[in-house]
């Protein structure tokens, strides 16, 4: 990892920068294969499951058959291990619910609004080298409390034209009401436009690598809403002597062995800390099975020595962390004035991996600096506010002539006369 000791403001953009591709990099490929998609559907999506996945299903759709066989191959301890989580992401995102929301703003105008269900949604779940099955329980659970109809999910194959079984048994666990063997950009375009054998949705959730991530941006383009732009994860850590190294080092590895491009950050108001963390990476890094994916991702990662919390905080809110874990002395002080981070974990006790598992918290979160101006997954991302008004002739009455002055003052006529109308019908009865 880099050390880097008293960063001068100034140059606190550069040495925060993600390690990704520019989208300029990556958007005209994913534009090929959308242009694809669109015209030619299933054949073009089963052409590039084939030329990034290196496989040919012959059908995409799993089958309750395979959902079955995939049930049955799951261990019980993990069957449990899911539905342990599953239970606390419920109880989380339940709790979320709101009521109607009703006010007369005058006398005769009453205004309310109320929460509706998006109806189709689509759930991306990667795959690849870390199938994240836990991801289903993120997305379709919220997604099944919200009451969305149709619940879309489409997940890489592997070489041998399946589905990771822990995915199946999820998805089928948490209410999905239709599972995909498609990935990659591919799976978005299908999504986006619908073929014939994927639904097209209203809205796609879910994480994944550079590609897909742009790739739901462009989706933006074509009517489609996305949770976010959620891509390669990162981990920032505030600590101090009062952490416990070895807790930090595991903290910054777990994050790190997500992907090459995954990147992971210590700042510190003590350099010995500093050292004890170093020291722990690589004592920890050598048993790792994903040891090289972390490696890399730590090559690309940062050790920074600040003198004191405000300094801290500062460059803390700069960088927009997608996962924050704070352990330190006065962990109030960044809890109560952090502005920008997706999620939050406070305490030698609070591993971040609790909230990519089983706390209940949702880990669907704004990576790349996205944490400044959006919000992670939660209840309300599977629901659409809408709002309704019935005005009576008393409300009519109390702001019709508010409305003509003001409609007549943009030079919109029609508007003023929908309401002049009224008022000369009212005026007319008495």
């Amino acid at each position: 990892m880099n050390k880097i000791y008293n960063p001068k403001p100034e140059t606190w953009s550069s040495i925060l920068e993600r390690p990704t591709k520019t989208v300029d990099d990556i958007e005209a490929t994913v534009k090929e294969i959308f242009k694809e998609v669109q015209k030619k559907g299933d054949e073009a999506v089963a052409k590039y499951t084939s030329l990034f996945d290196g496989v040919a299903c012959e059908k995409i759709e799993v089958s309750t058959a395979e959902i079955t066989e995939a049930v049955n191959n799951v261990s019980e301890e993990l069957k449990a291990a899911i539905q342990l989580a599953k239970s606390n992401i419920e109880k989380f995102h339940a709790a979320q619910k709101t009521e109607k929301v009703q006010v007369e703003t005058i006398e005769g105008v009453n205004c309310w609004q109320e929460k509706r269900p998006i109806q189709k949604v689509g759930l991306y779940i990667p795959g690849g080298t870390a199938p994240l099955f836990s991801t289903v329980l993120m997305l379709a659970v919220p997604a099944t409390i919200a009451g969305c109809k149709e619940i879309v999910l489409c997940s890489p194959p592997d070489k041998n034209g399946n589905i990771n079984p822990a995915i199946l048994y999820a998805a089928n666990l948490c209410g999905v009401t239709k599972i995909l063997k498609v990935g990659g950009i591919q799976a978005i375009a299908g999504l986006t436009f619908g073929t014939e054998t994927i639904p097209k949705v209203y809205k796609i959730f879910g994480p994944g690598n550079q590609f897909v991530t742009v790739a739901k941006q462009l989706a933006t383009q074509f009517g489609v809403a996305i949770d976010m732009p959620a891509g390669p994860s990162e981990l920032l850590i505030v600590a101090d002597d009062t952490a416990v190294a070895a807790f930090v080092a595991s903290d910054l590895l777990s994050q790190a062995e997500h992907g090459v491009d995954s990147q992971v950050i210590l700042v510190s108001t003590s350099k010995n800390l500093i050292d004890a963390v170093e020291i722990e990476i690589q004592k920890q890094i050598t048993v790792l099975p994903r040891k090289d994916i972390a490696e890399k991702a730590i090559a690309n990662s940062k050790l920074i020595f600040v003198e004191n919390d405000t300094i801290a905080l500062d460059l803390i809110n700069e960088y927009g962390p997608e996962h924050f874990i704070v352990c330190t002395a006065c962990d109030d002080f960044y809890v109560d004035k952090i502005e920008n981070a997706g999620s939050i974990f406070i305490g030698n006790y609070t591993p971040e991996s609790a909230g990519d598992y089983a706390s209940g918290t949702n880990h669907t979160l704004p990576t790349n600096g996205y944490a400044k101006n959006y919000s992670g997954v939660n209840l309300d991302s599977f629901l659409k506010a809408m709002t309704f008004q019935k005005i009576s002739e008393k409300g009519i009455l109390n702001i019709g002539r508010a409305i003509e002055i003001m409609a007549e003052a943009e030079g919109l006529q029609a508007h003023k006369n929908a309401v002049t109308l009224r008022l000369k019908a009212i005026n007319n009865e008495k």
